[in-house]
């Protein structure tokens, strides 16, 4: 499976730097980090938009809240949107101040739901 190593690095550094135990797995056409054995944050490089893009999953409420923004889109590559999961394009992500801001929104969910 082919995917951003260097999104993938910076993703693991950043959940290191909380002291936050994770696994990472290879799924989905990409890779995922998963907290509390459930799926939180990865990386995918899809085909529709030619990019690699940073996948979240945040809640409902979170989704709401950034959808319209335009470095985000409904993770949809199964044809219809997944619920609360989402794609940030490397704009959105290309700082490391704002990689930090989406992972918060993950861990947020994951703690909330799963800790």
């Amino acid at each position: 499976m082919a995917y951003d190593e260097y999104l993938a690095e910076r993703i693991s550094q950043n959940i290191k730097s909380r002291n936050i135990p994770f696994q990472p797995k290879k799924m989905m056409g990409g890779i995922v980090f998963m907290v509390n054995n459930k799926m939180c944050c990865g990386t995918h490089i899809d085909k529709k938009y030619g990019d690699s893009l940073l996948m979240l999953k945040i809640s409902e409420l979170a989704y709401a809240n950034v959808i319209n923004n335009p470095e985000c889109l409904p993770m949809d590559f199964t044809g219809r949107p997944m619920k609360g999961f989402i794609f940030i394009t490397p704009d959105g992500f290309d700082k490391d101040k704002d990689l930090e801001y989406w992972i918060d929104l993950a861990l947020t969910y994951n703690k909330n739901q799963f800790g």
